[in-house]
């Protein structure tokens, strides 16, 4: 989802942009804060894309290197503009509130001199044509600082004039947006994917699954109040189906594999962009939403309270809107195929990106430095109901504190230019016996053997990389281990489960504006269990560990549609040797405004 949203403020503030939040201190500082809410039980949003950690190497030396004009972000590094100088101020204020750049490497700025009038110019024109493309995008420009572009281009005229600079109808183009934008404090932003796919394989017996073409449409309202904060409210319709138990529609899941498969439609031949529960709310195990029909996903609003700390909280989010994803293929709209490759499933328990907003959240962005990002959430998937009458009237439980909960913290490092680490720790209460991943059939009755009415904790910890060793190619994975043990007083069973996968991500692959993703790793899997769980369910014929290889080309069309195939395979599906090796190829455009 884009959602284009900048802060005009040299204090601190948020930026939203692809579904993302980022504080910052100036618009050269960024520290990124997924924005809570795009699909799961806690926070997730069809944007996982736009990283709003960097995920572009960093080629500032570079261009400094090769182009002595290389522009510099703050005003402040000029070493002889004096404060005191009228010029200093309004270079500041437009510098730095607008991310224009002026000055070169060298740190110098030499106004008195003929010759660095011409960079000056360059430098002004450039602040010309930033605030033309702001008031293009429907973003706010304050007027005093239209009047400070005015009389500094009094004074540069002949050599702006030089420059093809355009001045004289800004105040004419702000007048006109004024009139005719779509609110003077809400950006509308969107994205529609259009699939088709197929799959093949799954259980010896099981019927063969049709060639699906299906849809969801997002839109997103993001509406700032103060200027640095940050209300987002989101809207999708679909036409995925599953969960025949309750909606009697089977998923291309549910049809290949009738015993191995989930009856919440969860499963390894998700999509990456498909619902996690699609066509039912899982709180009520109703019937809800699907067919096209519109619904809620995202509601969210953030603020700045302090110098680099911002807060959020959430009627419905999932937690990738406040978690970085890192993996540079997680977009939902262009990045990978299959739910499995986009994000570390550390962040998708609990059903924390079930693509519908589950949770009701709370939590905190920290980031003290660019190098460091601290975000911790509390998230309830009841917090409506008022009463809480177990299984199977309230199967999540009800209220903030009485049912599934879950407490999450992730800490974000980039110890260098070229490298991002996240690692991720939750702690979760489940009032039924499920992991709320959407990744495997075992994520219902995820501790072997045991009813589905059986509550449950769960300890997860997980670590993510992205590191960019060249500019045309990155290197990314993660780990998963999950503890998973019986809560109460009905018993100590236990389960241990493993997910890893190792990826390549090609930046500008064979063309400029496009990428390419290629991901091989084993999908969740049990490796322990015990005191009345068991590894070998009676549904699986021989415990055998799966594993995935997949690969994907994002074609850009242009910069609002892209085109997508891509396929993958998994070996041993659902952890069971006598199941077909199964097959799933996709064919995706995304237009997105």
């Amino acid at each position: 989802m884009y959602i284009k949203f900048m802060v005009l403020s040299n204090k601190t503030g948020l930026r939203v942009r692809d579904g993302k939040v980022s504080v910052t201190n100036t618009l050269s500082q960024k520290f990124t804060i997924f924005c809570l809410l795009t699909s799961g039980l806690l926070f997730s949003s069809g944007s996982a894309h736009a990283q709003s950690l960097n995920v572009y190497p960093n080629t500032s030396s570079n261009i400094q290197k090769n182009n002595p004009m290389a522009q510099l972000t703050s005003v402040s590094q000029l070493r002889d503009v004096e404060p005191t100088a009228w010029a200093y101020e309004a270079l500041r204020s437009l510098v730095e509130r607008y991310g224009c750049i002026v000055g070169y490497p060298d740190r110098t700025f030499r106004g008195d001199r003929a010759l660095t009038r011409w960079e000056f110019a360059a430098g002004l024109n450039a602040c010309m044509n930033s605030l033309e493309r702001l008031i293009q995008d429907n973003v706010s420009v304050a007027k005093e600082d239209i009047e400070k572009l005015k009389r500094l281009s009094e004074d540069f005229k002949a050599e702006l004039a030089a420059l093809g600079a355009r001045v004289g109808n800004l105040e004419n183009r702000v007048a006109f947006l004024e009139d005719h934008q779509f609110s003077t404090t809400t950006k509308l932003s969107g994205e529609v994917i259009f699939s088709v796919s197929g799959a093949t394989g799954g259980e010896p017996n099981a019927e063969s699954a049709q060639i699906t073409f299906n849809d969801r449409v997002r839109l997103n309202l993001t509406t700032s109040f103060t200027g640095r904060d940050a209300l987002i409210t989101g809207l999708q319709a679909y036409n995925f189906t599953g969960g025949a138990p309750i909606t009697g529609k089977k998923s291309t899941g549910e049809i290949l594999f009738p015993n191995d498969g989930s009856i919440l439609s969860e499963g390894q031949t998700k999509l990456n962009w498909e619902p996690q529960f699609p066509g039912f709310n899982p709180q009520t195990l109703q019937p809800s939403c699907g067919d096209n029909s519109v619904c809620l996903y995202k509601l969210l609003y953030l603020t700045p309270v302090a110098n680099n700390l911002a807060v959020f909280i959430a009627p419905m989010a999932e937690t990738t809107d406040a978690f970085p994803t890192i993996i540079p293929f997680a977009s939902e709209g262009q990045g990978a195929i299959s739910r499995f490759a986009a994000i570390n499933p550390a962040l998708r328990v609990s059903g924390g990106t079930s693509g519908t907003g589950l949770a009701s959240a709370a939590g905190f962005i920290f980031t003290p430095t660019p190098e460091v990002d601290w975000r911790a959430l509390y998230g309830s998937v009841n917090a409506a109901l008022p009463v809480n009458k177990g299984f199977p009237e309230t199967v999540l439980g009800a209220g903030l504190f009485n049912g599934s909960y879950v407490a999450a913290t992730q800490l974000t490092l980039k110890p260098t230019g070229s490298l991002d680490i996240g690692l991720n720790y939750s702690y979760s209460y489940h009032q039924i016996n499920i992991l709320g991943m959407g990744l495997s059939g075992f994520s219902t009755g995820v501790l072997g053997g045991k009813p589905l009415d059986t509550p449950v904790h769960l300890n997860t910890f997980g670590a993510t990389l992205t590191w960019r060793f060249s500019p045309k190619a990155y290197f990314t994975g993660y780990g998963t281990y999950v503890m998973v043990e019986q809560a109460g007083n009905g018993g100590s069973a236990y389960t241990n489960l493993t997910s890893w996968m190792a990826g390549l991500y090609f930046p500008d692959a064979i063309v400029e504006g496009n990428t390419a993703g290629l991901m091989f790793g084993q999908p969740i899997y049990r490796t322990a269990a015990g005191n009345g769980a068991t590894l070998t369910p009676a549904n699986i014929g021989n415990r055998s560990t799966p594993y995935q290889l997949e690969a994907y080309y994002n074609f850009k069309v242009n910069n609002n549609i892209s085109i997508t195939p891509g396929a993958f395979v998994v070996f041993n599906p659902e952890g069971d040797s006598k199941n077909n090796t199964l097959g799933v190829a996709a064919l995706r455009t995304t237009f997105s405004f």
